[in-house]
């Protein structure tokens, strides 16, 4: 069975975000995402992880303005600046929590850049951070998001994904393998992840077409689990889903995977 890792900005929402570690340690969980730690101490998280047993999986750089309708700086030209101290204060984060996994968002293409301009910047922009990352023994990862959640979201497809890997490298350079994102841009997922399999490197899921728990939608997941396992992934599998209602009684999906 996969290792399953609570995303705490959207799950045991019904508590406050620092109680939302002990409540998903209750609920079985060993490992925990979120999107972003920067509101609170990074001593004051892991005390909270030490204190509930867990693992910290994966958290995302710093995105830019995120009131302002910014998802990351890595495409933005003229940001090089505060991406790079973004990428600073990320990987203290990471030391801190112990965590080898973290997310770089590429960003929207700014309206008037063209995608080559883009491109460029965030080529150099990611190489210089995963260079930086490698140094301290955390790898990146980028995530394909698809165009119906976060219009004119820089990367949108696996295939784009893992070229970018291999260009910079599979040591420095992973692909978070979305289920949910792949659903609503390609299909296909079990295939996709097949192809995907050597440069993924954190993988998340939700339902389709609403983003809540599996079994509220369309995706086969039992089908969806056991590729997982039969392919050999042996990370954490994110659950980035909005609860249909409360977080706890819309786990009745793993208990049943739990046997």
């Amino acid at each position: 069975m996969p290792r399953f890792a609570a995303n705490l900005s959207m799950m045991f929402t019904e508590v406050d975000f620092l109680d939302r570690f002990d409540a998903a340690a209750r609920a079985g969980f060993r490992g925990v995402e979120f999107l972003f730690p920067y509101d609170h101490p990074a001593a004051e998280i892991r005390r909270r992880l030490d204190a509930a047993g867990l693992t910290q999986a994966l958290f995302n750089m710093p995105p830019g303005d995120w009131a302002r309708g910014e998802r990351g700086m890595a495409c933005l030209p003229g940001r090089q600046g505060e991406f790079r101290e973004g990428v600073k204060r990320a990987l203290d984060y990471a030391a801190a929590l112990d965590c080898k996994l973290v997310h770089c968002m590429a960003g929207l293409v700014p309206a008037g850049v063209s995608l080559v301009t883009a491109g460029a910047v965030y080529a150099a922009n990611l190489a210089w951070a995963a260079e930086q990352a490698h140094a301290v023994g955390v790898k990146l990862v980028i995530e394909p998001i698809n165009h119906r959640d976060m219009p004119g979201y820089f990367l949108n497809t696996q295939a784009q994904g893992a070229a970018i890997v291999e260009a910079i490298g599979r040591d420095r350079l992973g692909l978070q393998f979305d289920v949910y994102h792949v659903q609503v841009t390609e299909g296909d997922i079990t295939k996709r992840m097949e192809q995907f399999m050597p440069v993924i490197a954190h993988m998340q899921i939700a339902d389709v077409p609403a983003r809540n728990e599996p079994g509220t939608g369309e995706i086969g997941w039992p089908f969806v689990f056991a590729r997982m396992d039969a392919l050999g992934y042996q990370g954490w599998v994110g659950c980035e889903y909005r609860p249909a209602g409360n977080t706890e009684a819309g786990l009745g999906w793993l208990r049943h995977l739990a046997g």
